[in-house]
């Protein structure tokens, strides 16, 4: 028989493990005016990179706190779609396959903090940044 206490509790706990696993991982936040990333965690030395029509690129460098893009460093602001890649250093640590002779003797690292990643896009529209719309087709 079916019984609905038994699947409440599994999908709370499946949206506990899922909740926890995506914990550190930011979330794009974007004002008229500028992208940012909120629930930023434990990453480090971030490097946002924002290409836009017209050849437009620009790389925003935060060694700790979260990197933001302003419209107005875009200046001349052309309307489009914009993507974005973030990269930064986690606090985790992973193995080095295979090491190199660097050179350092005994202060040689046999890891490295792993790497994330993340991109996506958004649209500026008579100067400022909308919100994208999801097109459903039916």
């Amino acid at each position: 028989m079916f019984d609905i206490r038994h699947t409440i509790t599994a999908f709370t706990a499946g949206l506990c493990l899922a909740t926890s696993a995506f914990a550190n991982e930011p979330v794009e936040r974007t004002d008229t005016t500028a992208l940012w990333f909120e629930s930023w965690g434990s990453l480090s030395n971030a490097t946002l990179v924002v290409s836009g029509p017209d050849g437009f690129v620009t790389n925003i460098v935060a060694e700790k706190g979260t990197p933001r893009f302003y419209l107005r460093d875009a200046a001349p602001v052309t309307d489009g779609v914009y993507r974005y890649e973030l990269t930064a250093a986690t606090t985790e640590k992973i193995k080095l396959r295979n090491q190199p002779d660097n050179g350092r003797g005994e202060n040689q690292k046999d890891e490295i903090a792993k790497p994330f990643q993340m991109g996506g896009s958004f649209v500026v529209s008579r100067g400022v940044i909308t919100k994208q719309e999801d097109i459903v087709e039916e």
